[in-house]
C-alpha cells in the first residue's frame, strides 16, 4: 500500500511539474507612472492583448500546449528603475522581454538582459545606440532616429522650406539623440540652426528659453523629447507670440498631443513622424487592430500598442519555429526573422537586430486629430 501511494505521489508531482513547465513567461516593462504614463500603458495593453490571442490560439511549443503569461513592470522612464525592473524580470526567469518603451531606459537594461541571455525586442527605442553595442538579445522592430531625425531634417528645409531652424531637447538618451540627427540633417539641407537650447523630460516653464529663442525670430522649432512637455511648450509658444511651426519625432507624435496643447496648436503648425507606418493593404491590417484595442480597452491607440503585439507575436513565433522556449535555442531564430507579416507591416532584422527598410509616416494635426502626410521608408 505504501509503496502504491509513492508511486501515486510521484506520478502527481511528475504531472505538476509537467504542467508547470507549460507556463511561458513574456516580461514587458514601460512608463505606467510618470508624466508620459499614457504611453506606456498604451504599451503594456499592446502586450496584453497580444498574450490573450496567444492563449485563445492554443499555441504548442515543442509539441507541448503552452500558456503565456504576461510579467508587466514599471520603469517610470527613469533609467534606474528601468535596470531594477530588468533585473527583477531576469531574476523572475521570463523567456523574453518586450520593452522598454523609451531609449534612456532600454540602453541600460540591455546589457542586463544580455549578461543573463534573455531576447529583448523594444517596439519603440529608437537611439541608434541601442542596436550598437554588440549584444546578441537586442532588436527593435521601428526606424532609429537616424532616419527619424534625418528625415524630419530634410523635411523642414526641402518641404516646409524653413530658413531659420530653432532646436531644444530634454537631454534624454531619445530626446538629444533625434535632435542631434535632426540638426545634422538640416545643416545638410542647406539650413541654418539660429539657437539650440534644452530642457528636462520634467520641466513645466519654458519661458526662458523660449523668450531667448524668439529674439531669433525662427519659422520652425524642433523639440526632442515627448509629448507631455510638448503639449504645454505649445501653450507657451503661443502666449509668447512664437508662431513657427512645431516639429518633433515620434515622441510628441500622439493622439494626446492636442488635449496637452488644448487651443494653442493651430491646424497644420505640427508636422511629426512617427517610427512605423503602413500604406495600401497593410492599412486594414493596422486599422483592424486598432478596434480591437478598442473595444477591449474601451480607449483608442495612443501611439506604439501595434508594435509591441507584433513584437510578442513575433518572439513568440521564433519559439514555435525553434520549438523551444529557452531563451538559448530560440534566439537565434529570432535574430534570422525575415518576412515576418505583422499588423506593422513586414518584419525583417538586419545583423544588429534593427529592423529592416523602417517605414515612417509624417503627420500634422487638423481640427486636434493627427493626419497622415505621408509614409517613407
Amino acid at each position: 500500500m505504501l509503496i502504491k501511494y509513492s508511486l501515486l505521489a510521484s506520478a502527481a508531482l511528475m504531472a505538476f511539474s509537467a504542467q508547470a513547465q507549460t507556463v511561458v513567461k513574456i516580461g514587458h516593462v514601460g512608463p505606467i507612472s510618470g508624466a508620459i504614463a499614457h504611453l506606456g500603458k498604451d504599451n503594456e495593453n499592446g502586450a496584453r492583448l497580444a498574450i490573450e490571442d496567444l492563449n485563445a490560439k492554443g499555441i504548442s511549443i515543442g509539441g507541448a500546449k503552452v500558456k503565456f503569461e504576461l510579467v508587466a513592470e514599471d520603469d517610470a522612464a527613469d533609467p534606474k528603475q528601468g535596470a531594477a525592473a530588468a533585473q527583477k524580470l531576469v531574476d523572475g526567469k521570463v523567456n523574453g522581454v518586450i520593452g522598454h518603451l523609451n531609449s534612456g531606459t532600454s540602453i541600460p537594461a540591455s546589457k542586463i538582459y544580455s549578461d543573463a541571455g534573455i531576447p529583448q525586442i523594444s517596439p519603440s527605442a529608437t537611439n541608434p545606440k541601442f542596436t550598437r553595442q554588440g549584444y546578441k538579445t537586442t532588436f527593435r522592430v521601428v526606424a532609429d532616429d537616424v532616419h527619424l531625425g534625418g528625415t524630419l531634417g530634410r523635411y523642414a528645409i526641402k518641404t516646409m522650406k524653413g530658413k531659420n531652424i530653432a532646436v531644444i531637447d530634454d537631454r534624454t538618451a531619445y530626446g538629444q539623440g533625434v535632435a542631434d540627427e535632426f540638426e545634422k540633417a538640416v545643416k545638410a539641407a542647406g539650413g541654418t540652426i539660429v539657437g539650440r537650447e534644452f530642457t528636462n523630460d520634467k520641466a513645466t516653464d519654458f519661458m526662458p528659453i523660449l523668450t531667448t529663442l524668439k529674439g531669433k525670430k525662427p519659422d520652425v522649432v524642433f523639440f526632442g523629447g515627448m509629448d507631455a512637455v510638448a503639449g504645454p511648450m505649445l501653450k507657451q509658444m503661443k502666449s509668447l507670440g512664437v508662431n513657427a511651426k512645431f516639429m518633433g519625432g515620434d515622441g510628441i507624435c500622439t493622439a494626446e498631443l492636442s488635449k496637452l496643447a488644448g487651443d494653442a496648436m493651430a491646424d497644420n503648425q505640427v508636422v511629426c513622424a512617427e517610427a512605423g507606418g503602413v500604406e495600401g493593404a497593410q492599412k486594414k491590417a493596422m486599422d483592424d487592430f486598432g478596434v480591437r484595442y478598442q473595444k477591449r480597452f474601451n480607449d483608442d491607440v495612443k501611439l506604439y500598442a501595434p508594435y509591441v503585439y507584433d513584437a510578442v507575436n513575433l518572439m513568440v513565433d521564433a519559439m514555435v519555429k525553434a520549438k523551444s522556449s529557452d531563451p538559448e535555442k530560440y534566439l537565434p531564430v529570432l535574430a534570422k526573422t525575415t518576412g515576418y507579416k505583422g499588423v506593422t507591416g513586414t518584419i525583417s532584422f538586419d545583423d544588429k537586430g534593427d529592423v529592416k527598410n523602417g517605414a515612417l509616416t509624417l503627420y500634422t494635426y487638423k481640427g486636434g486629430k493627427r493626419d497622415v502626410l505621408s509614409v517613407v521608408r
